[in-house]
């Protein structure tokens, strides 16, 4: 199924080094054939909400294909939980796949990102977006000292993948290569997101 279009949007203070998985994903995609727009996101070290609204709006509207797929690492996914709750995204995504976000407390005690805190999005505002979401998080990140499950997966009735011991599911917790993430971008919803392998 190569006519797939795929965006990834990165968190904060990420500059898309070539260590981060999404990086390592954009490459893996765009070698399989897809269209892939993995964009820098304006000031990085000091991000404006409504700038990287604008910049998912441009983004989201220009993706082609019959099946949309939006990847977000962090600040990423209260970018897209912003979109989500402000009737912002411009056309409604296939799928959307939320890895390891902020929570609301660590968001708030960050002056740089505390426009970010997650809303009231709901439900009904998240399916509007997207025909399927999923959320990723770990039972050690130090962005994220609730239970993901309790904060996000349960009100929003999404599907929630807890990873043990994978910290942000960023470089510092070795998140380069990331199989599970390329299969479950390529394959069915329910494909199963595992850790990466340990060799």
């Amino acid at each position: 199924m190569r006519d797939q279009s795929f965006l990834l949007l990165h968190g904060w203070q990420n500059r898309r080094p070539p260590a981060h998985w999404q990086h390592w994903l954009a490459g893996e995609l765009t070698a399989l054939g897809h269209a892939v727009d993995y964009p820098q996101l304006p000031d990085p070290d000091e991000p404006q909400l409504d700038a990287w609204l604008d910049e998912l709006r441009t983004r989201v509207a220009a993706m082609p294909g019959s099946r949309r797929t939006v990847l977000c690492h962090s600040l990423g996914c209260l970018l897209w939980l912003n979109a989500a709750a402000r009737s912002a995204v411009p056309l409604r995504v296939d799928r959307v796949l939320l890895v390891a976000p902020p929570s609301p407390s660590i968001t708030l005690s960050q002056p740089a990102i505390a426009g970010f805190a997650p809303p009231d999005v709901t439900p009904d505002q998240l399916s509007a977006a997207a025909s399927y979401t999923r959320l990723v998080g770990t039972d050690n990140d130090p962005y994220f000292p609730e239970d993901i499950r309790d904060v996000f997966g349960t009100p929003l009735g999404v599907d929630t993948d807890i990873l043990p011991g994978a910290a942000h599911l960023n470089m510092d917790s070795g998140y380069g290569p990331w199989p599970s993430a390329l299969a479950w971008a390529v394959g069915p919803d329910d494909t199963p997101i595992q850790l990466r392998p340990t060799h």
